[in-house]
């Protein structure tokens, strides 16, 4: 590492910390040259696929903006910070474990409708409304059916003691129960 003060081309490391939630390096360095102290970070550099959009224009993985999207769908919904932290990360990490150069941005969504499914049932709505373009009410209908389908499955399987995060979930429902049919 060169010296940010004198250019030299030799420093020592005097001091190695974690820093960033374990995500980085920091390095406390001396020059050998001059004896000026400086702090340095290392992190790994993870290569992301690049993201086809629908028009077949590419761009880069970009974080920040599926942060924005999810936050976009839950807000003012119960789900802690830390909660939307795990779910970013999950999806940064199955787009990266996949290997592949590029992704589509449709399968990103899907990894996006996937994670909110499971923090909270009226951001998964949202989300979708926008992501599938619902033009009608009975699209909205159908896509609530289609979200307690899954969810009766789920109570279902914790019911057969299986923990499911979506059952253990402190939720309102989405609609009121539909009356039984009368005889």
């Amino acid at each position: 590492m060169h010296c940010p003060f004198c250019g030299h081309l030799e420093t020592k490391v005097n001091d190695s910390r974690l820093a960033g939630e374990g995500r980085q390096i920091r390095r406390r360095r001396e020059c050998l040259e001059c004896g000026e102290r400086f702090t340095t970070f290392e992190t790994a550099e993870l290569v992301m696929p690049v993201v086809v959009k629908g028009d077949r224009a590419r761009q880069a993985f970009d974080e920040g903006k599926l942060r924005a999207g999810m936050e976009k769908a839950l807000e003012k919904r119960p789900v802690a910070r830390e909660e939307i932290d795990e779910a970013v990360s999950r999806i940064a990490h199955k787009v990266r474990s996949l290997g592949d150069r590029e992704i589509t941005a449709r399968a990103i969504g899907e990894l996006v409708m996937e994670e909110l499914r499971h923090l909270d049932e009226v951001a998964y709505v949202r989300f979708a409304s926008v992501y599938r373009h619902f033009e009608d009410v009975e699209a909205f209908h159908d896509e609530i059916k289609r979200l307690r389908a899954a969810s009766r499955v789920a109570h279902a399987a914790h019911a057969r003691g299986h923990k499911s995060s979506e059952a253990s979930r402190d939720q309102l429902p989405l609609l009121p129960a539909e009356a039984p049919a009368k005889k």
